[in-house]
Parts: structure tokens; sequence; C-alpha cells
């Protein structure tokens, strides 16, 4: 695969993420009433159900084992793992608590951390107008940090733990797949633990809920594995800067949804800190559509 497919399939496979990603508020608020542990529990237990299977039929097993026998890759499995398990919970909770518009600060801060981290971490180069784009950027977040008045714990827990679970991804040798099996697979004891503690009590969604949260929480699996393999797949082929760009689509459908959808207040300060944030992006950018462009032609 030559280097320009392999960039242009690992942006394609970003950019559906993002989109998926975006519109999950919708999905988990659906879910209202059951609470954000047992929905996380469900999300791991369903989520290793469904790749397991996609492991097996695709004959990724061969790839799999030799990480089962290696601590360093399951400690950093085990790592990006509970980081992604603490930001599922963190962003359930803050879409069914009415904080739509918090968790879309989290995922605009994102960005801002991957591309940091890209400097300084692995050493990425940014130009001098990207970094001017970047200086935008942290006004419009420090507009948003006015706007939601006092700390936003769920949006800077949103942010460390999604941008360190990246960066972790980044240095998995396992392709998307059987890395996300291996993550979900050291979680599931604890999240089938707690799925059967809650049952025994008399507890749990299953056979207490509605027949429709009980078939989105059966569908759990699905919905959470597709675009995480989508993200993991484009974080394997794409600069960090690369994806810092692309990750704002997430925050920017969730702004959306959280000011139109469920009419979450939407002062002065918060649309300020939007635009702002939109025109760093489109100063961002800018250089890596002109690079995609002259590759292209």
């Amino acid at each position: 695969m030559t280097s320009q497919k392999h960039t242009l399939n690992g942006a394609s496979a970003a950019i559906l993420a993002y989109l998926l990603w975006g519109l999950f508020p919708i999905y988990w608020k659906q879910l209202h009433g059951i609470a954000a542990t047992e929905l996380i529990a469900h999300r791991v237990v369903w989520s290793l159900v469904f790749v397991a299977a996609l492991v097996s039929w695709t004959g990724a097993w061969a790839e799999l084992k030799p990480a089962l026998t290696s601590p360093k890759k399951l400690g950093l499995h085990l790592a990006s793992g509970a980081l992604l398990s603490v930001n599922w919970l963190t962003y359930v909770w803050g879409v069914n608590h009415d904080r739509v518009l918090e968790t879309s600060l989290g995922y605009f801060l994102v960005p801002l951390c991957n591309i940091a981290m890209g400097r300084f971490l692995l050493h990425e180069h940014l130009h001098a107008r990207q970094w001017w784009a970047v200086a935008l950027a942290v006004g419009g977040v420090a507009l948003q940090f006015q706007g939601v008045g006092g700390v936003p714990w769920v949006a800077l827990i949103i942010t460390v733990s999604w941008a360190l679970y990246g960066y972790l991804r980044k240095q998995s040798p396992l392709s998307s797949l059987p890395g996300l099996t291996l993550e979900t697979a050291l979680l599931a004891p604890v999240a089938g633990t707690y799925l059967v503690f809650l049952a025994a009590h008399g507890g749990g969604a299953l056979g207490h809920a509605s027949a429709w949260q009980q078939a989105g929480v059966l569908s759990a699996g699905i919905v959470t594995a597709v675009p995480l393999l989508l993200f993991a797949s484009g974080a394997r082929r794409l600069p960090l800067g690369t994806l810092g760009v692309l990750q704002y689509i997430v925050p920017s459908i969730g702004f959306l949804i959280g000011a139109f959808v469920y009419h979450e207040p939407l002062t002065p300060l918060r649309l300020a800190s939007f635009a702002c944030i939109w025109i760093a992006l489109a100063i961002y950018s800018s250089g890596h559509l002109r690079a995609l462009t002259s590759k292209a032609a």
C-alpha cells in the first residue's frame, strides 16, 4: 500500500468514527434512567462478544496470541483499557445528566492535547500559522470554561483520558481489532462480575427496563466497537496532529445536539467559543488540506 493510500484510508476511517461518535448523545439519552456504571459494564461485555466474533471470523487470533504471553503488551492494553473505561463512564454520565455541552468541551480540548503530545512526545512539526491556530483554539476553550462556570470536571476527565488512550494505542503493535479485543477482555472480568452482582440482588436493566432500553443495552457492543475500531485503524495511520484536526467533528456535532436538540443553555460566551474554535480549525487544517490536494494532483 502506498503512503498516500495509507494516509487516505486512515483519514476515512477516523472521519467516519468521529461522525458516529458525534451522534452518541442521542443513543445514550434513550437509556436515561439506567446507571452509567451498569451501561459501561454492558458496553465492555457486549463489545468483547462482538469483537471476539470478528476476530474468529477474520482469523486474527494469530496476531493476538503473542500478546497474551507478553507482560509489556498486556500492561499497555490494561492501561489503555482502563483509560477507555474512565472515558466511557464520564461521557455517559455527563450526557445523561444534561451536560452534553460540557462533554463537547472535553472533546474540543482533546485535539489540543493531541497536538501537544505530537509536538513534545513524538516531535511532530508545526508551522507558525498552526501555532497561531492552536493559540486561538486555546482562547476559545478559555471562553468555554467561563461559559460552563466553575471547573468543568466532566470535560477535563474526558480530555485527559481520551488523549492518553489515543497516545497509548499509537504505541501498540496490535492492529485495531486484536487491540480492542485484548482491552475489553482485560476489563470484562470486572464488568461481568458487576453485572452478575446486580442481577443477584434483583437489579439491572435486563428484565426490568423497557423493551426498547433492553434492546439498546444489548446493542451496546456493536454501537461501541464499530467507531472504536475505525478510530484505532485511523490512529495507527495518521499523525497525532492530523487526528487533532479531525477530532473537532465530535464536539461540533455534540455542541449542536446539546444546544438545539436538548436545549441546554447556549450563552453568548459559548457561541463566541464555538466561533473561535472553528476559525482555529480552519487555519490549522488548511496546511493539511493543501498537502492532500497537492498529493492528489
